[in-house]
């Protein structure tokens, strides 16, 4: 019923996480033919803005790419268990304020159980 989607950041980021975790992610990005998107200027300019208007913080620029590249591709939403810089309220809020400033949509932020939830009662 979905597309699914990830990026060159995720799998930077997968790189270094610990084994057996790192093969198991790494694993369901075939197994279910997500996407995989490229790296974007873009995305970078767009993850600093946030960090410049202290949405992210500067540590975290990478959790801020991830949004701005879903944002820059036009993805309907993010699914998302990080609830430290990415699930959280301020950061779905404004997020979308600096995306509308910049020509792009607001992006809805969500867990995967949102979805779910919503698929299991139509």
């Amino acid at each position: 019923a979905y597309e699914g989607y990830t990026s060159e950041y995720v799998i930077l980021e997968l790189q270094s996480a610990p084994e057996p975790k790192r093969s198991d992610m790494l694993s369901l990005i075939e197994k279910y033919s997500v996407a995989v998107l490229a790296f974007e200027d873009e995305a970078v300019r767009l993850a600093n803005l946030y960090v410049e208007y202290g949405i992210i913080p500067p540590r975290y620029l990478m959790d801020g790419t991830h949004i701005a590249l879903a944002s820059i591709q036009n993805l309907d939403c993010i699914l998302s268990f990080n609830f430290q810089h990415i699930n959280k309220l301020r950061t779905k809020d404004m997020t979308a304020l600096v995306n509308l400033r910049e020509g792009y949509k607001g992006i809805i932020i969500c867990t995967p159980m949102e979805v779910l939830e919503n698929e299991e009662t139509e």
